[in-house]
């Protein structure tokens, strides 16, 4: 009987957990969150996709959060979620009802500008949980003080950045309210007319001034529970803070003031404050007045940065005997801090940083006394390696972290400042120093080290490891761009620590094979391991035995062989790169099943052939793929196009043959395709999902045929477009001067003609991206472009600033453009090889940033415009091979390093460094140089060769009839030679016409 009331206990709790475990949501939550979907799209936008009807779980859709007890939806996060483009959107807050427990509703930044009429935002008072309401960021005004009056629970209310203005009443109906945002409007008055406020923590920030209407400050008596004061980024200029505007702030433990713009005696009053214990003053717009802070015993954290402070400062520091925080970074100090009335006294100080200064060895005497130190940040203050040893941190027991980072320090740091007895440290940053030789022997007594960053040294770093085999809390080392060099008796001693990340890459030609305790290595994280020539195959044991590896790096490490993949699915390993090796054979057609989490994967310049394995297509979160410089084959896969978060694609250098891939459907995503240095044929005929996101477009090098495609213009966002060494013919639509955000396009080498159009060169740098692989793509983006008359590769963050055009070796006539000459931003311009006529335009000389201009190899004519000297960014330039008259360019700045090669083969055009010199009297060539349409017949001067034919016609005619009247046997020849012609054609005409006649 006992055993079965138990079952039957088991049996109901299970029941009953059973009943209160959500299985989806309410559907009455989820119709409402489908219609808020709808309004928020009104008319044609696209946000939300995971919200879709045939899915009954919404607490699994993005932007939701659900109570895992009852189902019911409790966060709302819908910021930023509505298209800009659409316009204002008016709020149907009766969407909102359904949600009786939400808690939080972030609506911040979607262009909310009030409520549909007859259902108005009181409804929304009705949700009586609801203590955290963000609407910042929209076109909301004063009328929504009265919206939100309602809600009982609310805690935390964000009005930043909207259209308040004038006098803001907080009434009795918010007393609950702890926190407002009203950064950003233009108000000069906040008030609580109905009783005191609860209010702690109020953001003040950028408040636009109403000069003599301004009593913000003076109101600010009216929260005298207020804690947290931010009034950062205003002008007080002429204003002082203290007696009258914050006497009332008795409980102000915060204040921000950074960026403000304050007069000399605007903080005297600061003292007043006696709760103080947070001040920032970042970045203020004058000199630091030291008044006001004589008084603040009190204070904890004070943020001086990016200021220009005098020593008075320091004499108000010192009194300050309860400051925890001290943070002085760009404050223009130059070593001479009066150590005498400065940090002596400071014993409580725990985080000091004086990063980006100027400081002598002398600041060690001072810090040394700072026995309570947790924190020491001295990044980049040229401190070099002459630090008295009695000057050292021998008292510093206490320090955690110490970041001596970009400095001139030498290995004599380690112990002229006792560094290695800090055996409380855990983490220690010296990258980019002068340290050399080997790894200090005594850096195995810092047992509490759990980071340690030696990069951009010049130490003889062991692949082992083995010096810091006794650090067992060691857990990330990075020992970049160092030499690593292999010991002859790699340890067979496993080492103590289990690291989390690793990062060795070497200067030198260190050569061994997989350092044997990478064996032991269980906890791996990341690992990177660049231009270390390791040799051997690839460690698939590494991510075998390392389970939450996500980040795997082998670049440049002379890896060969077959690339092997795991025995199983390793689901963590999202970064993974293997380019510059000698990895030959087929890339596994597995590769996608046994890594599915790849989000970036390089495998570029190494010896793979063979076709795209089939499931790279299903990695469906892959958004980097380089399969570039290999010797891949086949067409390129149509479902390439259907990777949904593809961003960056690079096949080039390859032997893919075939059609371009007709269209990507599903990649919304994607920005930059490069398909340059393959086989490929035909026209250009592709589609994209999203035309407008593509960024980059690289089709050079192939055998591409047609016309360049009339949709170019659908790619409203392209700044790269290249497109040469391939068969295109015919015109340059007029469809691609509506991309007016080019900043390069390469058409030369192709068999273009007719005119070249006025093109609009982009000065825009590029738009912010948006995903976690920003900087690493940009850092993969690479082109080839000919400039200064040679083929360079670009890459990397460079391309952000090049600009150029290249319709070189074309068939393009007409004359050039004047409009050209407004491209003032514009590096190169190459229209080489091609049947331009004309002349020169003068409106060349605007292109201020100019590096190379070519022009060779045309039909150019008329003169040089002389203006073009004052183009002094000018290394490359030549107008050889054309028809120019009149002198060439005077030998002034840059000009004077041209040679005789830029003027070659121009038969009318004289001086240096030209052999043909100008005549002393020599007359202005009589080309027109006019930008007319008329033509100008060649190289010839027409009008000189009509008087001279002229002349010599009736000079032949004069001639022949002299000697006809002199000799008369020539007399009678030349008339019995007219009379024999004149029978001939009679008798001719006689026999033919009849036989015409029958036709």
């Amino acid at each position: 009987m006992g055993l079965f009331l138990q079952m039957l206990t088991v049996f109901v709790t299970t029941v009953s957990l059973q009943g209160w475990l959500p299985l989806g949501c309410l559907e009455e939550e989820r119709i409402a969150l489908l219609q808020l979907k709808d309004s928020l799209n009104h008319p044609n936008g696209t946000s939300l996709p995971s919200w879709i009807k045939a899915d009954a779980h919404c607490c699994s859709w993005e932007r939701i959060e659900c109570s895992s007890s009852t189902g019911r939806v409790t966060e709302l996060y819908l910021e930023e979620t509505r298209n800009e483009e659409l316009g204002d959107w008016y709020l149907n807050t009766s969407l909102f009802l359904p949600f009786q427990q939400l808690e939080a509703l972030y609506l911040s930044g979607n262009r909310i500008a009030g409520w549909v009429e007859k259902k108005g935002g009181y409804e929304l008072q009705r949700l009586r949980n609801l203590d955290y309401l963000d609407l910042g960021s929209n076109s909301l005004d004063n009328s929504i003080l009265s919206f939100v009056e309602g809600f009982p629970s609310l805690k935390l209310l964000y009005l930043y950045y909207n259209r308040l203005e004038g006098l803001i009443d907080l009434k009795e109906s918010l007393s609950s309210l702890e926190v407002l945002g009203l950064s950003g409007n233009n108000i000069n008055k906040l008030i609580a007319s109905r009783g005191p406020s609860n209010l702690t923590t109020l953001y003040l920030h950028n408040i636009t001034t109403y000069e003599s209407s301004f009593q913000l400050l003076q109101s600010l008596g009216s929260f005298p529970n207020l804690t947290t004061l931010h009034l950062s980024y205003n002008d007080f200029r002429g204003r002082i803070l203290g007696d009258d505007e914050l006497q009332n702030l008795s409980s102000l433990e915060s204040l921000y003031l950074d960026g403000c713009s304050l007069d000399e005696h605007s903080l005297q009053s600061l003292g007043a404050l006696p709760s103080l214990k947070n001040l920032s003053l970042f970045a203020l717009g004058s000199t630091v007045p030291s008044g006001g802070f004589l008084d603040l015993k009190n204070l904890e954290y004070l943020d001086l940065s990016s200021n220009t402070l005098n020593n008075s400062i320091f004499q108000a520091i010192r009194m300050m005997t309860s400051l925890k925080t001290l943070i002085l970074r760009s404050c223009k100090l130059d070593g001479q801090i009066p150590i005498a009335q400065g940090f002596l006294d400071l014993k409580n100080l725990e985080y000091l940083d004086l990063s980006y200064n100027t400081l002598n060895n002398s600041i060690f005497q001072a810090i040394r006394m700072m026995t309570s130190l947790k924190t020491l940040i001295l990044r980049s203050c040229k401190l070099d390696g002459q630090i008295p040893i009695a000057q050292g941190f021998l008292n510093l027991k206490n320090l955690e972290l110490l970041d001596l980072s970009s400095n001139t320090l030498d290995n004599s740091i380690f112990q002229t400042i006792g560094l290695c007895d800090l055996n409380h440290l855990q983490e220690l940053s010296m990258y980019d120093n002068d340290l050399n030789g080997f790894l200090p022997l005594c850096l195995a007594n810092l047992t509490s080290l759990q980071q340690l960053d030696l990069s951009s040294n010049h130490l003889k770093i062991p692949m082992s490891l083995s010096p810091l085999y006794n650090l067992s809390k060691l857990k990330y080392f990075d020992g970049s761009d160092n030499e690593i060099y292999t010991e002859e008796d790699d340890h067979s001693l496993s080492p103590k620590f289990k690291l989390e990340s690793i990062s060795l890459s070497s200067r030198g030609q260190g050569a061994g094979a997989f350092p044997k305790f990478l064996y032991h290595q269980f906890s791996l994280q990341s690992l990177h391991l660049t231009n270390i020539q390791i040799k051997g195959e690839f460690p698939n044991w590494l991510i075998e035995n390392n389970t939450y590896l996500h980040d795997l790096s082998l670049e440049n490490c002379s890896l060969s062989g077959p690339f092997l993949l795991p025995n199983n699915s390793h689901v963590n390993l999202s970064f993974l790169s293997i380019s510059m090796n000698y990895f030959q054979g087929q890339i596994p057609s597995e590769i996608g099943a046994r890594l599915p989490g790849l989000e970036v994967l390089f495998m570029s310049d190494n010896g793979f052939n063979g076709s795209i394995p089939f499931s790279l297509g299903n990695i469906s979160s892959l958004q980097v793929l380089d399969l570039s410089n290999n010797s891949l084959q086949g067409q390129i896969p149509r479902w390439i196009g259907n990777m949904s978060s593809l961003e960056f694609l690079d096949l080039s250098e390859n032997n893919f043959s075939g059609r371009l891939p007709p269209r990507f459907n599903t990649s919304s995503n994607l920005r930059y395709v490069y398909l340059s240095r393959n086989k490929l044929q035909g026209p250009i005929a592709m589609t994209f999902y999203n035309s407008s996101e593509i960024f980059a477009l690289d089709l050079s090098h192939n055998n591409l045929t047609g016309s360049i495609p009339r949709w170019i213009d659908r790619l409203s966002n392209l700044r790269f477009l290249l497109l040469s060494y391939n068969n295109l013919e015919g015109e340059i639509p007029i469809r691609l001067c509506r991309l007016d955000q080019l900043t390069l396009i390469d058409l030369s080498h192709n068999h273009l003609s007719g005119n070249i159009l006025s093109w609009m060169i982009s000065t825009h740098h590029f738009p912010q991206q948006y995903n976690s692989y920003n900087d690493l793509s940009l850092s993969q983006q690479s082109f080839e472009f000919t400039t200064k008359n040679v083929s360079l590769s670009y890459r990397g963050s460079i391309i952000q600033y090049f600009t150029g055009i290249d319709f070189s070796c074309n068939n393009f006539i007409g004359e050039i453009p004047p409009e050209i000459g407004n491209l003032s931003m514009i590096k190169v311009l190459n229209l080489s090889h091609n049947s331009l006529t004309g002349p020169i335009p003068p409106t060349f000389s605007n292109l201020k940033e100019i590096e190379s201009l070519d022009l060779s190899y045309n039909k150019l004519d008329g003169e040089i415009p002389p203006q073009l000297t004052e183009l002094f960014s000018l290394e490359f330039f030549s107008v050889a091979h054309n028809n120019l008259s009149g002198k060439t360019l005077a030998r002034v700045a840059q000009f004077a390093t041209f040679e005789e090669s830029c003027y070659k083969d121009n038969p009318f055009l004289c001086g240096e460094p030209l052999p043909k010199i100008c005549g002393a009297a020599m007359p202005p060539s009589s080309t027109p140089t006019s930008t007319n349409n008329e033509d100008d017949g060649g190289f010839m001067d027409m009008e000189v060769f009509y008087v001279t034919f002229g002349v010599a016609y009736i000079m032949v005619l004069l001639v022949v009839g002299a000697i006809l009247y002199i000799n008369p046997y020539w007399r009678r020849a030349w008339f019995y030679f007219i009379e024999v012609s004149i029978n001939n054609c009679y008798y001719f005409l006689m026999d033919n016409l009849p036989i015409l006649s029958k036709f």
